[in-house]
Formats: C-alpha cells, structure tokens, sequence
C-alpha cells in the first residue's frame, strides 16, 4: 500500500532504483547503544518487495533496521536472498536526502563467499535540494581499529599482518623531496 500511495503522489517507481525505506528508526542508534534494541521494530512486507523487485525491477533496497521483516520466519529477508535479491540494512541519514530525485553511489568490498559487508551510501541530491550534509559533515562507519595494517592473504581474504608496513594516506611531496603526511580530522583534505 505505501509504494502503491508514493506511487499515485510520484509516479510509478523506474526500473533500476534505489529505494530506501525511510523510517527514521536509525535517529536512536545512541538510545540502541545505551539500553539496546527495541523488541520491534519497522520492517518491509513481503508483498511490497515483491512488487518493488519483480514488477518495478528496482535494483535493490534499503531499510533502516537490522532486518528486513518483523515476521517469525523472517520470510521477506528469506525471500530476498533465495531470489539473489541485493538488500541494504542499518542504512542512515535517510533524513537529509530527498524523497526521490537523488543518485547513489555505493562503495563497498567485493565479498565472495559472504553472507553481507560493509558498504558506505552517498546520495548525490538534486541542484534544488536544501537539506543534506557533505562527505566531510558524515563521518565513516565508527570500526574497530586492526592491531596490524590489513593485507590479503592467500585466499584474497582481508587480515591484519604484523609484518606489513603502514600505507601512508594523504603524502604531500614537499619542496626538499621529503614526505609528510597531511593532518585532517576527516581524512585527507580535498585538492585545491
């Protein structure tokens, strides 16, 4: 019923979305951390996904909780990936982008053999579009620090490895061939 509702507001969903659910379920990720997660929590039917992905042949969606569905057998989570359906969970910021109109860049590993991973949302919004924050507003993901630079091994798997040396992010030749590194609290400054 909400597509359908959006729908007869916007027009009916293009073939090779993105679509979000916003909720705003992700505002109280502080009171998550402190008290833990709410026992329920907004979740996507089955019927809806199935409209989105079969009938309007998005390209995948995402949804603010940890999961797809509230229902016992998580049968639209289930149904998700034994489709080979493509979904993003724990997304956030969904209230500084506008209803539709944006374009999303997506930046994540390639995984093989998992069942997820981490993976960074931009929206890049329309000219007109007032709200929204900058990559440089946003900070990144707060992940654990490795005890060791990270290096693929063997199997192409990412692991922390004690003989590797640390790669320098931000170098900045300078005037005597020395090398230094460029100090900003949110990664390497943007070039003039």
């Amino acid at each position: 019923e909400d597509v359908l509702a959006w729908e007869r507001e916007h027009g009916q969903v293009p073939r090779g979305s993105v679509v979000m659910f916003r909720t705003d379920w992700s505002l109280h990720w502080d009171d998550y951390a402190k008290y833990g997660l709410p026992l329920v929590y907004p979740g996507v039917m089955l019927d809806t996904l199935k409209i989105l992905h079969l009938q309007r042949a998005i390209l995948f969606h995402g949804h603010e909780p940890l999961d797809t569905d509230m229902t016992p057998s998580l049968e639209g989570e289930a149904w998700l990936m034994h489709n080979n359906f493509l979904q993003a969970e724990g997304v956030k910021n969904l209230h500084l982008v506008p209803e539709h109109g944006a374009l999303v860049t997506i930046g994540f590993a390639k995984a093989q053999g998992g069942t997820g991973g981490l993976a960074r949302f931009v929206a890049v919004c329309p000219p007109e579009w007032d709200g929204g924050a900058t990559v440089w507003e946003q900070p990144g993901a707060p992940l654990p620090t490795q005890v060791a630079p990270l290096r693929r091994n063997a199997q192409g798997v990412l692991t922390p490895d004690p003989s590797a040396t640390p790669t320098s992010y931000c170098s900045v030749e300078e005037e005597d061939g020395s090398t230094t590194v460029a100090a900003h609290p949110l990664g390497c400054p943007l070039p003039k």
